[in-house]
């Protein structure tokens, strides 16, 4: 069950409306790095948690206050709209250089789509994609994955607080860029916790897989498929080549590029697939 309070979580205002940061914040809400993204990747790892309920809990409380965030993102766009609003509506309606305002100013579907309101897409208009959410059933992979949404939201944020000159966008970005280092460090500290005081120590995931049964002969090797002459040969000291694994069970090497299975052969084209006659009497030949 949710609940909401009517009051945003920080204040958002504006002190010059500005249609095309509008534009460049729907990046924040719909795009890849955005809100609507890590909101809905927390709430699901939270509703398909398995195992102690204090992750799932703390899932629970990240994701609902993500829902916040996008709430003052999509206050900020409304705000950014307000006071435009008749350039705005000009502009799509009543001017030719359409085009030209799309390329170099505000969304034209913040009007034709929203009323001048926030949009669930990004900064170029594409809808949400729910195919960016990972909730993979595995904590630890999910830490990570959430570890790099709140590094590349972060990111984002900081890029958003650079472009405008605005006093209050940049007072909430700077909210949003706390909360975000915040997220960053949580994340970090399940991994430590998974991994008994060692944030490494769940590697490799997923820990339940027997390594032996896998091929270790190639489990910590460096395969060099670079051609290049002039590259440094094998052996070269880097940190991923040499030296011990970061889950501390075995030691990096270096090997160049080999092929250790044979050339593949496909069996001849099924006749109701319709392939070309060609295809069907050479089938299994070399040339």
């Amino acid at each position: 069950m949710f609940y909401h309070d009517k009051k945003l979580q920080y204040k958002v205002r504006v002190d010059k409306p500005d249609p095309q940061f509008a534009r460049a914040l729907q990046q924040a809400i719909g795009g890849i790095e955005g809100e609507i993204r890590v909101c809905l990747q927390y709430l699901f790892q939270a509703w398909n948690s398995r195992g102690p309920v204090r992750y799932r809990d703390m899932l629970l409380d990240t994701g609902t206050e993500e829902i916040a965030h996008i709430e003052m993102l999509a206050t900020a766009v409304c705000l950014n709209l307000e006071g435009s609003s008749s350039s705005v509506i000009e502009t799509i309606v009543g001017n030719d250089p359409l085009m030209e305002k799309i390329v170099g100013g505000g969304d034209p579907r913040h009007f034709l789509s929203g009323g001048l309101g926030a949009l669930a897409s990004d900064a170029n208009g594409v809808p949400f994609n729910g195919s960016w959410i990972v909730s993979s059933g595995n904590i630890a992979a999910d830490m990570f994955s959430n570890v790099t949404a709140e590094a590349t939201g972060r990111t984002l944020a900081a890029r958003l607080y650079e472009l405008t000159d605005d006093a209050g966008m940049k007072d909430m970005l700077a909210f949003l860029i706390a909360r975000d280092t915040m997220h960053q460090q949580q994340w970090l500290a399940v991994l430590e916790e998974l991994g008994h005081g060692n944030m490494l120590g769940v590697l490799p995931i997923p820990n339940s897989f027997p390594q032996s049964k896998e091929h270790q002969e190639f489990s910590y090797t460096f395969v060099n498929t670079n051609i290049d002459p002039d590259e440094p040969s094998v052996g070269t000291n880097r940190r991923w080549t040499s030296g011990p694994s970061y889950d501390g069970r075995s030691e990096f090497r270096e090997a160049k590029a080999q092929p250790y299975g044979d050339e593949p052969m496909l069996a001849p084209p099924k006749p109701e697939g319709y392939a070309q006659t060609e295809q069907i009497e050479k089938a299994g030949k070399k040339n």
